[in-house]
C-alpha cells in the first residue's frame, strides 16, 4: 500500500523523489520487520489483558509434565498477536500486485483459522485434545490442497493470466504437460541438478512440505519461547532464498531458478521475522501468554509455502531440523507403543515422553536449558542452510 503511495506522490513533484527509497525491496523489509515488531511490543498487553478477561486461559494435559501443571490457566491463542503484526506490517510494505505474497497470506490465515477453531474448543469447551484430528487434517488438507495446486501453474508462469492459461492446457492435454525445469525439486549441494516432478508430483510434495511444517511447528510449541525463536530464524532465511531467487542478476549467478516475483517475499518474511521477536518478548520464560494453535499451525503453514516458492523444500527441512524431529519423535513414540502393545499386550515407549522436548526435561534438562540449547541447533541449522547459495 506504502509502495503505490509512494509512487503516487512522486509523480506530484520533485519534493516528493525522495520517496524512490521506498522502491527498493530491501528498505521495505527493514522498515516491515520495524513495523511488526512495534505493533507486537506495543498491542501485546492489551491483548494478553483481552484474553485474560476473557478466561481464555490454557488448558494443561492430564499426563502433562508435573513442572507443567503451573501454567495452567495462562493466557493462550497469542498467536493472534503474531497474524495480526504480520499481517497489517505486510500489507503497509509489499506489492499489492504479487500474486507470491497474496497466496502466502492465504495460506497462513487460513491456517490460522484452523487453529483459533482448535484453541477455541480447548478453552471454551474445556476440553485439553481440542479439535478432533480428522476435522483438522480434513481443513488443513483442503487448504493444502489448493495452494499446492495454484502454486504449481504460478510458479512456471509470470502472471495469473498465464497461469490460468497454463491450467486449461493442463486439462485439455488430459493432465499431461511439460512444466518447466524450475518447477522441479531442487537438490541442495549439487550444481543445476533438479528433479521433475510433473503436476500431480508437484501438488503432493508441495501438500506435504505446508501441512507437515504447520503440524510441525505446532508439535514443537510445547515450551515457553521454543518454536517461535526457531521460526523466526528459518523464516528470516528463507526470505534470503527470496531474494535471490526474485533477482535475475543474483538467481543467474548463484544457478538459483529464477522466479519473478518471489522476491517479495522477502516483505513477508521480515514482518514475520519483526513479529515473533514481539511475541518473544512476552512468551519468554515464564511466558505470560502462550501461541496456541492459531499461531503455531499459522506460522508452520507460511513456513512451508514460502521453502515452495522459493524451491527449497529440503532446505526447510534442514534448517527447520528441530521441527522435523519434534515431529518424528511423536510418531516414532505412537509407531512403536501401538506395535508393542499388539504383539506384547503392552504398549512401551522410545522415548521417556514426547515430542522430544519432553524427553530432554525428563531426562533432566530444566525447560530454558532445552530451548536455549535447540535455538543453538536451529541456528547452526540454519547456517547450513544458507551455505546451499554458494556450496553448489
Amino acid at each position: 500500500m506504502l509502495l503505490s503511495l509512494a509512487s503516487w506522490l512522486q509523480t506530484l513533484g520533485p519534493e516528493f523523489g525522495w520517496l524512490r527509497v521506498v522502491q527498493y525491496l530491501t528498505f521495505r523489509a527493514v522498515l516491515a520487520a520495524m513495523t511488526a515488531l512495534l505493533i507486537g511490543i506495543l498491542a501485546g498487553p492489551w491483548v494478553i489483558r483481552r484474553l485474560t478477561a476473557l478466561k481464555i486461559g490454557q488448558p494443561v494435559r492430564g499426563y502433562a509434565m508435573q513442572s507443567h501443571l503451573q501454567k495452567s490457566g495462562t493466557p493462550t491463542m497469542g498467536g493472534v498477536l503474531v497474524l495480526i503484526a504480520i499481517a497489517i506490517s505486510t500489507l503497509l510494505w509489499f506489492d499489492w500486485t504479487n500474486r507470491f505474497v497474496w497466496i502466502v497470506l492465504a495460506v497462513t490465515l487460513g491456517f490460522g483459522a484452523i487453529g483459533w477453531a482448535d484453541d477455541w474448543q480447548k478453552v471454551v469447551n474445556k476440553d485439553p485434545e481440542g479439535m478432533r484430528s480428522g476435522e483438522k487434517y480434513f481443513w488443513q488438507s483442503l487448504i493444502g490442497l489448493v495452494a499446492a495446486l495454484y502454486l504449481v501453474f504460478s510458479i512456471s508462469e509470470s502472471n495469473n493470466y498465464r497461469v490460468l492459461e497454463l491450467f486449461f492446457k493442463w486439462v485439455w492435454s488430459g493432465f499431461d504437460v511439460n512444466l518447466p525445469p524450475k518447477a522441479g525439486l531442487m537438490v541442495p549441494f549439487v550444481k543445476e541438478v533438479n528433479y521433475p516432478l510433473g503436476v500431480f508430483g508437484f501438488v503432493i510434495l508441495t501438500y506435504l512440505v505446508i501441512v507437515g511444517a504447520s503440524n510441525a511447528v505446532n508439535l514443537t510449541d510445547g515450551l515457553d519461547g521454543l518454536a517461535i525463536m526457531p521460526v523466526v530464524m528459518v523464516g528470516s532465511a528463507l526470505g534470503v532464498f527470496a531474494y535471490v531467487t526474485g533477482s535475475a542478476v543474483y538467481s543467474k549467478y548463484l544457478l538459483f531458478p529464477y522466479i519473478p516475483g518471489s522476491g517479495e517475499l522477502l516483505i513477508f518474511c521480515a514482518a514475520m521475522a519483526g513479529a515473533g521477536l514481539a511475541f518473544l518478548w512476552f512468551n519468554a520464560h515464564p511466558a505470560q501468554v502462550f501461541m496456541g494453535d492459531v499461531g503455531a499451525l499459522a506460522l508452520g503453514g507460511a513456513l512451508g509455502t514460502i521453502a515452495v516458492i522459493v524451491r527449497q523444500e529440503i532446505v526447510l527441512s534442514i534448517m527447520g531440523g528441530i521441527f522435523v524431529v519434534e515431529a518424528l519423535s511423536v510418531m516414532a513414540q505412537v509407531i512403536y507403543f501401538k506395535y508393542t502393545k499388539k504383539k506384547y499386550g503392552e504398549g512401551r515407549r522410545i522415548l521417556k515422553m514426547a515430542p522430544l522436548h519432553h524427553h530432554f526435561e525428563k531426562s533432566g534438562w530444566k525447560e530454558t536449558q532445552v530451548v536455549v540449547r535447540f535455538w543453538i541447533i536451529t541456528m547452526l541449522l540454519c547456517l547450513i542452510g544458507l551455505s546451499t547459495l554458494k556450496l553448489r
